[in-house]
This record gives C-alpha cells, sequence and structure tokens, in this order.
C-alpha cells in the first residue's frame, strides 16, 4: 500500500483540519488508531507542523468530504499518472570521478543512436556542443584514449531517460518520414571489456 508522504505531519493536517475518524486517517497514514489518538491528545508529534494532503496533490478535497460524510468509508492516495517522465531540472552535476568517462559516453551515443540530436545529447549527459562535436570529429584531446562506453553502465544517465530520449528522436524521424537507424551490434572487444 502506498503511503503518503510524512504521514505524520499528514496525519496531523487532517486532525486539525477534517472531520475524520482516528481510524480513516490511521489507515490513511499506515498507522495505529491509537498513535492518531496520541497525535489528537497532544500526547504525540508535538511541534510537527501539518503537511497538507490536498495541496501537495496526495487526496481530493472530495474524497476527503465524501469519508467525513461516510465514517465506513476510506481515503484513496492519489497516483502519479507518469512517474517515469518526472526528471530533474536544470543542470546536472558530474562528479569529479566520472567527467574523464563523459567522451566515452558520447562516443557510445554518436556511434549507437545517430537519431539523438546534439541539444538532446546535452541534456541526457550534461556536456557543451563544443564537447560533442570535439568527439565526433576525433578532435578531443584525449581522443586516442576514447572508447565507447554505455553512459547508463558509466552512471552518467539512467536507461529510462536514455530510452525517452531515443523514443522522442525516433518519433521525430517517423514524422519527418525518414527511417529509424537500427543500433549496430556490440563487437566481440567491448562485450569482453
Amino acid at each position: 500500500m502506498t503511503l503518503p508522504l510524512m504521514p505524520k505531519a499528514t496525519a496531523v493536517w487532517l486532525i486539525e483540519k477534517t472531520g475524520l475518524s482516528f481510524t480513516q486517517i490511521a489507515e490513511f497514514c499506515g498507522m495505529h488508531p491509537l498513535e492518531v489518538q496520541a497525535i489528537a491528545d497532544g500526547e504525540v508529534a508535538q511541534g510537527i507542523v501539518g503537511y497538507d494532503p490536498v495541496a501537495n496533490h496526495q487526496v481530493t478535497q472530495e474524497d476527503i468530504a465524501r469519508c467525513e460524510a461516510d465514517p465506513s468509508a476510506r481515503l484513496r492516495i492519489l497516483t502519479v499518472n507518469n512517474p517515469v517522465a518526472r526528471r530533474s531540472k536544470g543542470a546536472r552535476y558530474t562528479p569529479v570521478a566520472k567527467r574523464n568517462d563523459r567522451p566515452d559516453a558520447i562516443a557510445f551515443v554518436l556511434r549507437n543512436y545517430p537519431q539523438l540530436s546534439e541539444v538532446q545529447i546535452i541534456k541526457l549527459l550534461g556536456t557543451t556542443k563544443d564537447t560533442i562535436a570535439k568527439v565526433r570529429d576525433r578532435q578531443h584531446w584525449n581522443s586516442a584514449n576514447i572508447k565507447p562506453r554505455d553512459p547508463v553502465i558509466l552512471g552518467l544517465c539512467s536507461q529510462t531517460d536514455l530510452n525517452a530520449m531515443v523514443n522522442t528522436a525516433n518519433e521525430r524521424l517517423v514524422r519527418e518520414g525518414q527511417t529509424v537507424p537500427v543500433p549496430p551490434a556490440p563487437d566481440a572487444s567491448e562485450e569482453a571489456a
């Protein structure tokens, strides 16, 4: 069963702002009814600020009103429609230890996913157009040592993000009437590595 974020703070808010029974609040927050009663009596959770589950899209006001009218009804937590689509915004920080792996990841993406645009590679790997161009043209300062390696294995992006970028690029190619490239089969030297 999925529990709300910050269950005790949510219970505090529900006790203060609604007419729900202790059992309803306990079941929604994953607590024991006696613990909810202790919160209401001020014996537990003193100083905890209530967390509004309605404002934070965990439950609707209509569902709370329905449960207030019927003590046997239970609150249902709202589910996120597409948790895969959620992604952090802004620049990505790459630890110093992994920065030398980035050109390897760029080479891998350029070779295996030529349909990805530079902007998509920049977002995916947190790199720059200049670095992509240098790796592509073999002008990078360390080009002799660059070996295409999977960015997921290197920890530079998640498989979910990579798949989403590839699917977006493939959809763009289909809309434009172009054929979707098939990634090359791995070399025997890569399988041994």
